[in-house]
């Protein structure tokens, strides 16, 4: 049975813990939604491992259009979310439900991701939610904000904590089904998540979450540049780039045959 944002909030209720990962192509995502992922997320660090963009800051929502209508193909039993990318929600509710909308109509996803969590964000997200669309929260480090928070742990004084326990609260009133935090300490990722009713996912935020969410890049060992909180499962870098470095050598030596 596919997975739902219903299904999600049921399973914190049972304690099942909830396995997400990020796809950006038909062939990542029919991969992982065999191999029994819950939560596909469309993110936008596609940006930076497939488009070779610096930050998430220049992804566009056709960009994001376009590579969510891919992994939709391959996503059949998993949830699939998609992030709305940089200013094209932040600007007022309005623009949010038309990006939004876009996406679920023309991808074919069940659900948006947004950042941040401050009084404006939360706002947004009761729009969405009134009109019918899920919507996942995210707070804690935002790549989005990478201008102004950077790329350092949050929540580590005691202001950064009562603002990011202020912002799940607000966030889960305005109706999110589910919340990502990012690179905060484990202890206060485990108080968040005890105080929420919807689930959390952690990335870089102690086991004491819901579940648990990494770009998959990072887990293949395929990331040029991996974070911190990491954990790399593969080195799927390395595997291709001997794979390659083979095939040349035969060709090369003229010992290439089909």
């Amino acid at each position: 049975m596919a997975v739902t944002p219903r299904t999600l909030v049921r399973w914190k209720r049972e304690h099942r813990s909830i396995v997400t990962l990020t796809a950006w192509d038909y062939a990542i995502a029919k991969v992982l939604d065999e191999a029994g992922v819950d939560v596909v997320l469309v993110g936008d660090s596609l940006a930076q491992v497939a488009l070779g963009y610096e930050t998430t800051l220049p992804l566009t929502l056709e960009e994001m259009l376009h590579h969510a209508k891919a992994v939709r193909r391959g996503v059949k039993q998993a949830l699939m979310v998609v992030d709305l990318p940089f200013l094209t929600y932040q600007e007022s509710p309005q623009q949010a439900l038309q990006s939004a909308g876009r996406i679920l109509k023309e991808t074919g996803a069940a659900a948006v991701k947004l950042e941040g969590g401050y009084p404006a964000m939360a706002e947004t997200v009761a729009v969405l939610v009134q009109a019918g669309i899920p919507v996942m929260g995210h707070v804690g480090l935002t790549p989005q904000s990478v201008h102004q928070l950077g790329y350092r742990k949050q929540g580590t004084t005691n202001t950064e904590e009562s603002r990011l326990v202020s912002e799940a609260l607000a966030l889960e009133r305005a109706g999110i089904f589910a919340l990502v935090l990012e690179h905060i300490d484990g202890a206060l990722a485990e108080k968040i998540s005890q105080k929420l009713t919807v689930p959390t996912l952690g990335i870089g935020a102690g086991s004491g979450c819901d579940g648990q969410i990494l770009v998959t890049h990072d887990l293949l060992g395929w990331s040029d540049r991996q974070p911190p909180f990491a954990k790399v499962y593969a080195n799927l870098r390395e595997t291709i780039s001997e794979a390659v470095r083979q095939y040349g050598d035969d060709v090369r030596s003229r010992r290439f045959r089909v």
